[in-house]
Parts: C-alpha cells; structure tokens; sequence
C-alpha cells in the first residue's frame, strides 16, 4: 500500500512510483505545444519555493483557513448523508480534500470510509486499473469523486466521459458524479461554492499533497496491468507540509458547529458568462486556443508554478487571495494587467511557442 507522506490510514494511492528524467520548462512546452509529446509523458523539477514565497504561503493560509474548514465540514456533512460510500480523490489536487474528508466523516461523523487517490489524464483516460482494484473491493459502494476545484470544466467533462466508456466496457455502473469545493466553471454536479477564492492547498505542489507528482502516462514505465505513474519526492521530505495543513485544517474543523448549508448542484447560469469572458480574453490578446487559458486563483497557481507564463490577469491587484500569485509573478518577471470585469479573481495565460 502506497500512502506517500501521508499516513496510511488518511489515503491509498493507486499509483505505480517510478524515476524518470526531468525535461525543462522549455523543452516540455516545446513539445506538448507541437503535439510531439502529452503533458502526461513527462515531468520537469518542481519549482521549490522561496522563503519569502513560504511566508507569503503562511500569511493567506491563515487569511484564508477557516473558510476552507468550513467549507470541508459542509460538504462532509453532505456526504455523511449517504449510506455507503467510497471517496476517490483525483491525483493531485483532490487528494488534500479528499484526505480532510475522510479525517472529519471519522472524527465530526463517526463515519468509516475508504480513500483512494486515482489519476485521470486529460485526452487519454481514467486509471481503468485503479477503478478496477476499488469496484472490486468496494462491492455496493457509491463512489464519490473529489477534486479541488474546476478551472474551464475540462477535467468534469473528461471524468464523464470516461466512466460512461468504462461502464459499458465493463458492465457496470460506477457514478460518474464530481464533487468539488469551488466549482467556478459552473459544471460540477456538487460543491460548495461558485466563488473563486483560494484553497491553502493550490498555493503549492508536492509539499502539500503527499510529496507526489501529478500523475505520469509514459509507456516506457507504464506497462499493460500497472497503474497510472508518479514520482514521489523524497528528496523534499523537510519541506514536507501536507500532514501539517491536513492537522491545521482539522483542528478547525473539530471546534466548529455543523453547518447546515446544502450542497450546489451544477449551476448551468455560470458557464455562458464564463464562456464569453474566455473568448474575448482569447481574442484581445490573439491567443490561438482556449487552452491556454488558465481560469481561476487555483489554475493560475499551477501556471506559475508548472508552466512558462505569458501574463496574468488579476481582477483586482489588492486583493489579498492572489498575494502568492503576484509573488510568484514579480519573482519570474511575468507581467500583471488588473481586469475588474472579469467573473474570476486570476486569469493565467500560458506562453505560446512561435511557430
């Protein structure tokens, strides 16, 4: 059983670890922007925050936490009203919620459920071999999909897609629902919020989701049978803050009233003002697909720390939800443009290769 940082009772992580070389920032864009390579192929060295960016971290951690407690205890309780569940976390960014959810089912709930972490890959597939391992363990179960939040609704279409060809592959009938805390894109069947504001866990990569990659899809690792790939990062063990934000944000939670609030269900008034917003955004500055286009405090993050940034946009620069967002702007020397008609608080723009 693979938990990576986390202890073994929080989260299974269906992943195989593997060791591949890194590719630059420069390479990789290079090729998933000629199409020769998908971003699943390859990995590049983590950014590894400054001190000055751990401080920033810290100071909209605590600005923030206990929205975001609260936030995991409504959709907790949501779910402590089904009977028998199974939560499947998407690597990575659902694995921290889905590992404070089951911490609070158990401790707020007396509700024993199983965790697993499993990859979804964008334009390939859903770990079938993962999803294999928990119908078969998990006889009966609902499963539950969790992730963060939603960016563009890319990942909530995909999930749909592909449980609706593993079901009929498969004879079964896993539910293909997805539950999230922010749903800016209006497009998850459930969550608590439609409001972009920042979940303390996008503010960082590994060092706050268990010291484990995004998940890897490279068939010179990944043989027929295995599961989806990871790197784990041992080597960023004492930098390691994913026990310690999970111990936080429970601590919250356990002095906190159950709040009573009910669950979102998928807001379709959302996604034509979104919808327009991306496409004038695409066309004022002569972006050739929507895909680069990183919507949201969260997918912004993962720009700025993943990718090579053309711009961001901020909807206002004062606001203190986006502070780590602009450090990690001024320290790469991307540059700022404040938009106070956007729907969302960041917008990132990836970097086109000229062709």
């Amino acid at each position: 059983m693979f938990s990576g940082s986390y202890p073994s009772e929080d989260v299974e992580f269906l992943l195989k670890v593997i060791d591949l070389d890194f590719t630059s920032l420069a390479e990789k864009e290079t090729l998933i922007q000629s199409g020769k390579s998908h971003y699943s192929q390859m990995l590049s060295a983590e950014y590894e925050p400054t001190q000055h960016y751990l401080d920033t971290f810290y100071e909209v951690f605590e600005s923030n936490k206990k929205r975001f407690a609260k936030d995991i205890l409504i959709l907790a309780n949501n779910l402590n009203r089904q009977k028998n569940i199974v939560l499947v976390s998407l690597v990575r960014a659902g694995t921290p919620i889905g590992v404070l959810l089951k911490r609070t089912l158990e401790r707020r709930f007396q509700k024993r459920v199983m965790h697993y972490s499993i990859s979804i890959i964008r334009d390939k597939e859903i770990d079938k071999n993962a999803l294999d391992t928990i119908v078969k363990n998990n006889k009966d179960a609902t499963i539950i999909f969790i992730d963060g939040w939603t960016g563009k609704g890319v990942i909530n279409t995909e999930l749909k897609k592909f449980i609706a060809h593993y079901n009929a592959l498969s004879n079964t009938t896993v539910s293909d629902k997805l539950y999230v805390v922010s749903d800016i894109a209006g497009v998850a069947d459930y969550c608590v919020t439609n409001d972009d504001y920042l979940i303390p866990s996008s503010a960082l990569n590994s060092t706050i989701s268990g010291l484990i990659s995004r998940s890897i899809l490279n068939s010179d690792y990944i043989f027929e049978g295995d599961y989806h790939g990871c790197k784990f990062y041992h080597e960023y063990k004492e930098s390691d803050l994913s026990v310690w934000f999970v111990d936080e944000i429970v601590k919250i939670i356990d002095e906190m009233e159950i709040p009573q609030e009910k669950l979102i269900e998928k807001n379709e008034a959302y996604t034509p003002k979104i919808k327009d917003y991306l496409l004038k955004i695409q066309k004022e500055y002569s972006i050739s697909s929507l895909n680069y286009l990183k919507p949201g405090i969260a997918e912004s993050a993962r720009v700025l720390l993943r990718r090579i940034p053309h711009l961001i946009l901020f909807k206002d620069v004062n606001n203190k939800d986006i502070a780590h967002l602009k450090h990690l702007a001024h320290e790469k020397n991307v540059r700022i443009v404040e938009d106070t008609t956007m729907p969302y608080l960041a917008l990132a723009i990836i970097k086109e290769e000229v062709q």
